[in-house]
């Protein structure tokens, strides 16, 4: 094993927790009503808690033990057997246990994004239970087929960083869960603003800050992939956050810190995938195009069809990981990583088919399978709060507990409900 490496591997498994919370939570919060605020929190926070337990209990070995078929993983790590010391996985140079962690980071934050689309609506006992069969049955297969040697690893389809895996599949869950879970009750009654851009700008700062955990972190060294990685995510994240300014700036009269800071969260979605695969010049053009894409999605798909997604994450994870990971199709270089192919514009079309695979692979496992989970746990619980809990907000009628406490918090609650 390598010092070094496992150096670095400990502080990209940290800052990607970090992203994760305060990061996403503050992202999310910032944007929410000030009703919801709590709520919206406990979802990125409560995530962190039930994956990191499923992650060792079993979410792990069925993502990463041995291969069984290409679909799914052996039992050899329940309960983190057989995960200790030695080099992880027999030919990497860290301890099994900080890639087991590292990957645990990854699972939960995905989960996490997923609130995104359900926030203010969702019950509480309904997103625990959602969250640990989630995990157990659409991301760890879906991790196991393209980074633990399943069917989708030995075709040959690349995501360096999660473009499919963690992308892909939370932004399609996140559309599937609000539809059928369904619309909040103001939704197209009045403009819902984020309730403050300050918060909402510190955790995209953070999200910005733990994307090199988790781009250059997926390197699983310290070496001359990390450095290209890291500057692929600085410059694709610079590129979508002037492109979306721009845009902007263009098609609604004036520029918002909330438009630039969500270009830079669509560049670095897009050039997930593809990070250690392409030049910082393909990055640059990844990042570009990721927010047009992703301000389309938002601006005009959403509203043509009316579906509640309440803080885009399909908008900006579902559409931006579609356009990274088949931009990695076209951009892919061996000239930067030799473990990786050639994509269409350096002569291998076929890499580009492998891509479109995954991508409609990663979609149909997180429509399919999410819808099929959420019907289940509605046996159990049911998946929305009433209508009253939801108006008043879900921080005073079901944690009690307001994110900012003042004189006026109940009146408003009261007014809210009548």
């Amino acid at each position: 094993m390598d010092s070094g490496d496992t150096t670095w591997m400990l502080i990209a498994t940290a800052i990607v927790i970090f992203m994760h919370v305060p990061g996403l939570a503050l992202f999310y919060g910032g944007l929410v009503s000030d009703r919801n605020v709590v709520s919206t929190m406990m979802h990125s926070f409560v995530s962190l808690l039930v994956i990191s337990i499923v992650w060792v209990l079993w979410g792990y070995s069925l993502a990463f033990g041995t291969d069984i078929g290409g679909f799914i993983g052996g039992l050899d790590y329940l309960g983190f057997n057989n995960v200790g010391e030695e080099a992880a996985l027999g030919s990497l140079t860290i301890p099994h246990y900080t890639f087991a962690i590292f990957q645990c980071a990854f699972a939960a934050i995905t989960v996490a994004i997923i609130s995104g689309g359900i926030a203010g609506r969702i019950s509480f006992p309904a997103w625990i239970l959602f969250s640990v069969l989630w995990i157990t049955f659409i991301y760890a297969p879906m991790a196991h087929w393209v980074w633990g040697g399943g069917w989708l690893f030995t075709m040959g389809e690349l995501d360096f960083a999660g473009g499919t895996v963690v992308h892909i599949l939370s932004g399609v869950s996140a559309l599937t869960a609000a539809i059928v879970i369904g619309p909040r009750f103001e939704h197209l009654k009045k403009d819902h603003q984020p309730h403050n851009i300050v918060l909402f700008l510190i955790g995209a700062a953070t999200l910005w800050f733990g994307w090199f955990g988790f781009n250059s972190g997926s390197a699983l060294a310290a070496n001359g992939l990390t450095a290209l990685s890291f500057a692929n995510t600085q410059v694709a994240a610079a590129a979508g956050g002037l492109a979306w300014l721009f845009i902007e700036w263009k098609v609604r009269k004036r520029p918002t810190l909330v438009g630039a800071a969500t270009g830079a969260i669509a560049g670095l979605v897009g050039v997930t995938p593809a990070a250690g695969f392409v030049t910082v010049i393909s990055a640059l053009i990844i990042g570009l195009v990721a927010a047009p894409v992703c301000f389309f999605g938002i601006h005009f798909i959403k509203a043509r069809f009316k579906y509640d997604d309440t803080l885009d994450a399909f908008g900006v994870h579902g559409l931006g990981g579609i356009w990274g990971a088949i931009a990695t199709g076209l951009f892919a270089t061996t000239s930067v990583n030799e473990a990786g192919n050639n994509g269409l514009f350096y002569g291998n079309p076929e890499q580009l088919l492998h891509q479109c695979i995954g991508v409609l692979t990663a979609i149909a496992m997180a429509t399919i399978g999410t819808f099929i989970i959420l019907k289940i746990v509605s046996i159990f619980t049911p998946l929305r709060v009433s209508k009253e809990e939801e108006l008043m907000g879900l921080d005073l009628s079901f944690h009690e507990e307001p994110a900012y406490s003042s004189t006026n918090d109940s009146e408003s609650s009261a007014k809210a409900i009548s």
